[in-house]
């Protein structure tokens, strides 16, 4: 597929201006702070009011930049495949590769943690988006990360599932904050049948957690290790399917 890599210039940072609501009550209560006979509980209405004046613009600044980082941000071409249906997506280097030029031009930063409240056997991946204007914006997705296998056997360590888990959500979190379409059609892969067909059966959880957690680390010293214990695995859980596309993900990898 051929990607489109044209796009319009970046728009510079709008500049605080000095004639905002907040600014001019900054400066009122600058004034009132030099009068002797202000009231205490004046002085604190006043701060209270420039607080929520501040953090309404900061708000409006954000998604004003949210509008002109999006204006920005062309379809993306996925780099990696999953091979039970023969249908690609992009792996979180080649959004961020993408997309962090982007959203920092427009004042953006993200910052990744793990967050409370996951449902049983979940980790809850969560993305804090802060803008330099001063609105932070919190998203988060809860990801499977209980390291079961096809037959429900424990067959993943809980370090390897989480990780699993944490990678997935990055991947879809940085994709919808910034409301990417990636590759050319998104039909679930069905285009690749032939007519008349029905798709082929997705890979389990498992698989997936297993090609993603080998793909994140792939140009890595980590790379070969993964791949080693993600086999053993497979072999261990006799996850013969498992193991054919796991190896067919790990050859267009180093293709």
């Amino acid at each position: 597929m051929n990607e489109v890599t044209t796009r319009p210039p970046a728009p510079a940072l709008p500049l605080q201006a000095d004639n905002t609501e907040a600014a001019k009550l900054t400066r009122a209560i600058i004034a009132a702070a030099k009068n002797p006979e202000i009231q205490m509980d004046k002085m604190e209405r006043l701060l209270d009011l420039h607080e929520r004046i501040t953090a309404k613009e900061a708000e409006q600044q954000f998604n004003m930049a949210m509008v002109s980082a999006q204006a920005q941000m062309v379809r993306i071409a996925a780099d990696a495949v999953n091979p039970q249906t023969r249908s690609r997506y992009a792996s979180y280097g080649q959004l961020d590769r993408h997309l962090r030029p982007l959203y920092t031009s427009s004042g953006f930063s993200l910052s990744f943690d793990e967050g409370e409240g996951a449902p049983e056997g979940c980790v809850r991946v969560v993305c804090y988006v802060a803008h330099i204007g001063g609105h932070t914006r919190t998203y988060h997705c809860d990801m499977p990360a209980d390291g079961k296998g096809p037959k429900g056997g424990d067959v993943m360590s809980r370090t390897h599932a989480v990780g699993s888990g944490k990678s997935f959500g990055k991947r879809y979190l940085l994709k919808d904050i910034f409301n990417v379409a990636v590759g050319e059609d998104d039909d679930d892969g069905n285009a690749a049948c032939p007519p008349g067909t029905a798709p082929a059966k997705p890979v389990s959880e498992f698989t997936q957690g297993w090609i993603d957690y080998a793909l994140s680390v792939n140009g890595t010293p980590e790379f070969q290790a993964a791949c080693k214990q993600a086999r053993a695995e497979f072999n261990k859980a006799r996850d013969i399917q498992g193991l054919k596309d796991f190896n067919a993900a790990m050859g267009v990898a180093n293709a």
